[in-house]
C-alpha cells in the first residue's frame, strides 16, 4: 500500500504554517498520546525499495517510489508518485502506514503541487490509534505566486481510557496572522475546560 511522504517543495510550508504542527503536538501531549506515533523503526535489514522513472517524449516525467520495511518493532509501508510536465509544473502524492509491535497504527496521506509561476499548495491527513487513544488531523497550505502564504489545520485527539477529547483548529493568513482555538469534551459530549500546558 503506497504511503505519503513530505512535500517535495520544502519551502511551501513556511514558518507560520509550520507553527500549526506545534498545536498538533501539544494536543497529543495534552491527552498523553505521544506514544501513538512512537512506532519504532523496524530493522533496515528487512527493507525493500522499488523505484521507477518514466521520461516521456513531451518532456514530462513520472517517478514512483515504494518502500516496505518489516522488523521486530513493526512494519512501515510508503509510496510516492511525483510528476513534472517539463514546463515548471510539478505534483507529488503519497501515502504511508505504520504498525507498531504493540498494535499501534498510523496512516498519513498528502498531495503537493507547484506551478511554474511559483504558486504551490499542499493538503494532507494524518490518523493514528493505539491503546491510549486516537488522533485525526487534516489541513493544508497554499502559496500564491507573490509569496503570500495561507494555512489551516483541524485536529481531534481522543483519550481511550476516559473518552475525553480535544478539537483544535489553527490558521494563518497575511491579513489575519496566526490564530488557534481548542475545545474539549468528555465522552458524553459535555464541554470541559481544556488542560493548560505546563
Amino acid at each position: 500500500m503506497p504511503l505519503p511522504t513530505r512535500p517535495a517543495d520544502n519551502d511551501l510550508l513556511q514558518r507560520p504554517a509550520l507553527a500549526a504542527g506545534v498545536s498538533v503536538f501539544s494536543t497529543l501531549t495534552t491527552l498523553g498520546l505521544s506514544a501513538v506515533l512512537a512506532l519504532a523503526a523496524p530493522t533496515e535489514a528487512q527493507a525493500r525499495t522499488r523505484r521507477n522513472v518514466e521520461h516521456n517524449a513531451d518532456g514530462s516525467t513520472t517517478a514512483r517510489t515504494g518502500v516496505a520495511r518489516n522488523g521486530p518493532n513493526g512494519a512501515v509501508l510508503r509510496g510516492r508518485t511525483a510528476t513534472t510536465d517539463g514546463q515548471g509544473n510539478a505534483s507529488v502524492t503519497g501515502r504511508g502506514a505504520a504498525v507498531g509491535a504493540q498494535g499501534g497504527v498510523a496512516e498519513r496521506q498528502g498531495s503537493t503541487t507547484r506551478s511554474a509561476d511559483g504558486s504551490a499548495s499542499h493538503s494532507g491527513t494524518v490518523s493514528a490509534q493505539n491503546a491510549q487513544g486516537s488522533l485525526q488531523s487534516s489541513g493544508g497550505a497554499s502559496r500564491n505566486a507573490d509569496g503570500t502564504v495561507t494555512q489551516a489545520r483541524s485536529t481531534t485527539a481522543t483519550n481511550a481510557t476516559t473518552g475525553n477529547s480535544v478539537q483544535a483548529q489553527s490558521s494563518y493568513s497575511k491579513d489575519n496572522g496566526w490564530s488557534r482555538s481548542a475545545t474539549c469534551h468528555d465522552a458524553s459530549g459535555t464541554a470541559l475546560a481544556c488542560p493548560t500546558r505546563p
